[in-house]
């Protein structure tokens, strides 16, 4: 009877093994299915490079690649990765026996009337925490969701990256147009104010007139230098994102063709931004893990079940000559033990878990409305500069017919400097304007890449 008694409390905690912790379902954020769906890209460099190939300008494709090896963001992101990965297999590997091996060597004389003996013995203990109450399942599933979140994060690096040396690139490709229509206008201003002198000199036009010409030249000219090295810190930008040498890296921008982004398939984009976005994606595992630690620190409170043995084989060598060998085992102990008194460490645990728990919930749910909100302002301005674009460019070719003919009545001596350099000025503005709209369009559509969390792909129909 005494060993049935013993069985039953032995085998108790067993028996509430049903009685496992459940994680709290306090959220109110509801988890779409389809954020279960692959990353964009599918996870992959390669699939990355193809996107940015598909826009038509394969040196920024090249460019985005070299970023992503010699950015660090992206070498931080997988180091963690490996990191969350480690984790996880550690959580795993605590719900598994443990198994040790030992050997020992010692030398006594255990009684007076015997002689002195060398013992020597080896053997593999195992010990095993069984696991009633699912807190080592929670903490190895909580590990696995941060596993996902640090793979997620390790995207959401390389789509920073790569929408950081486009914007860098597109910002470059503009300068140097701005650049072009800098030294297009100081040549235009020099050439003026060349006729203008001549024409002062042969006592046509005032030596104001002349003055106030080679002003207008230098000003110009100053413009363009200002820009020319606008551009060049562009360059450099460059060179400091993807690692390559400054000379190669301009001639590989001398030797490629620029060519805008294609406008994005905006009606394809709002049913899978939420998605393909890494951060709400992370968010949403962090949520899952704080609710599985939860349920870890609440199982920290109830009883826990080990059990221990071992198995092994002794040498017993006495100085008398004498050997003998025999082997050892043992079972247990099978120990239970019972929280009772701890001045309230576990309890304070929970409630710890309990506050990363809501904590998580509400950056979880902030993630979801900046995502909203990140797409929508990409959508609004890449609209705007599109429906903006049309009139830009009307503006643009009237004010280069309107300063043509300003500069012929010049030249033909039937109208004034002052005239033509309002032309001038207009023109400028425009085609300033022009200019700025198309990089406002690239940031907008990479903005939208960004926000999208990385690219989109166009539903069939």
């Amino acid at each position: 009877m005494k060993i049935v008694h013993v069985l039953s409390a032995a085998l108790l905690p067993l028996t509430l093994g049903a009685c496992t912790t459940a994680p709290p379902t306090r959220t109110e954020a509801p988890v779409p299915p389809q954020w279960q769906t692959p990353l964009p890209h599918n996870g992959s460099l390669t699939d990355l490079a193809n996107w940015w190939r598909e826009q038509g300008d394969p040196l920024l494709a090249q460019l985005v690649e070299a970023a992503q090896t010699a950015s660090p963001n992206v070498a931080t992101a997988r180091s963690r990765i490996v990191q969350s990965r480690a984790d996880r297999v550690a959580a795993g590997a605590a719900l598994a026996p443990t198994l040790d091996a030992a050997a020992s060597v010692s030398r006594a004389n255990q009684q007076a009337a015997q002689p002195i003996g060398t013992t020597s013995q080896g053997g593999l203990q195992s010990a095993w925490e069984i696991d009633l109450f699912g807190g080592g399942r929670a903490t190895r599933n909580a590990a696995e969701e941060r596993l996902a979140g640090a793979r997620a994060n390790w995207h959401d690096a390389r789509v920073a990256v790569a929408a950081e040396v486009a914007n860098q690139y597109y910002s470059l490709r503009s300068c140097e147009q701005l650049l072009a229509v800098a030294r297009l206008d100081a040549a235009s201003r020099e050439d003026t104010a060349r006729l203008t002198g001549l024409s002062a000199d042969a006592g046509f036009q005032a030596p104001a007139t002349a003055a106030l010409a080679r002003a207008s030249a230098a000003e110009s000219k100053s413009r363009a230098t200002l820009q020319r090295a606008l551009c060049d810190i562009d360059i450099k930008t460059l060179v400091a994102l993807t690692a390559i040498d400054e000379p190669e890296l301009r001639a590989r921008l001398l030797a490629g063709t620029p060519a805008a982004p294609p406008a994005p398939a905006i009606a394809a984009l709002p049913a899978q931004v939420l998605a393909q976005r890494p951060d709400v994606f992370s968010a949403e595992r962090e949520v899952a893990a704080a609710s599985f630690e939860v349920g870890s620190a609440q199982a920290q409170r109830y009883p826990r079940l080990s059990l221990q043995g071992s198995i092994g084989r002794a040498n017993l060598r006495s100085s008398g000559g004498e050997n003998s060998q025999f082997d050892t085992w043992s079972i247990g102990p099978l120990a239970l033990t019972l929280p009772i008194f701890d001045g309230g460490r576990r309890s304070a645990n929970v409630d710890a878990a309990k506050a990363r728990y809501d904590a998580a919930v509400v950056s979880y749910r902030a993630s979801a409305r900046r995502a909203v909100s990140e797409v929508e302002q990409a959508l609004v301005n890449l609209n705007s500069a599109a429906e903006r674009s049309a009139d830009a460019q009307v503006s643009l070719d009237g004010y280069r017919v309107a300063f043509r003919a300003a500069e012929d009545r010049y030249k033909n001596g039937l109208g004034s400097l002052l005239e033509l350099e309002d032309a001038r000025r207009t023109r400028l503005a425009a085609e300033n304007a022009v200019v700025t709209l198309q990089r406002e369009r690239s940031a907008a559509s990479v903005a939208l890449y960004r926000a999208a969390g990385g690219g989109w792909t166009a539903t069939p129909n």
